[in-house]
């Protein structure tokens, strides 16, 4: 597996090449800039991620450029996503984008949300 990172800062942020190539697809097809990677408070274990195309920058969005895709996070979620790699697997008969997140402690049953200690 290849790994593709970018450092603003100290805080890094995953792509495996998978990820990447399937980004870049995805990104092409919606005529996006890039892809907004944002955490929803909810979920039995606290927190979801959430993947959206986006056109720019929101106030307080990071950008990461990872081999040509444009990855936005907000600011405030940095901490609890440093580390992460984001992956693109196919599992039985679904591909889906899968998240490694080295600062959780906890995830639900159905790996649809996790926990964090405080960062």
């Amino acid at each position: 597996m290849t790994v593709q990172t970018f450092t603003p800062g100290q805080i890094t942020i995953h792509l495996t090449e998978a990820a990447n190539k399937q980004a870049l697809r995805e990104i092409a097809r919606a005529h996006a800039a890039g892809i907004r990677l944002d955490l929803d408070e909810s979920g039995c274990s606290g927190f979801m991620y959430v993947l959206d195309f986006v056109e720019e920058a929101k106030d307080g969005d990071q950008l990461f450029v990872i081999d040509g895709v444009n990855l936005y996070v907000p600011e405030k979620w940095l901490p609890m996503l440093n580390g992460l790699v984001i992956d693109y697997v196919t599992e039985g008969v679904n591909s889906l984008f899968k998240f490694r997140n080295p600062n959780a402690t906890g995830e639900c049953g159905c790996g649809e949300s996790f926990t964090v200690e405080e960062v």
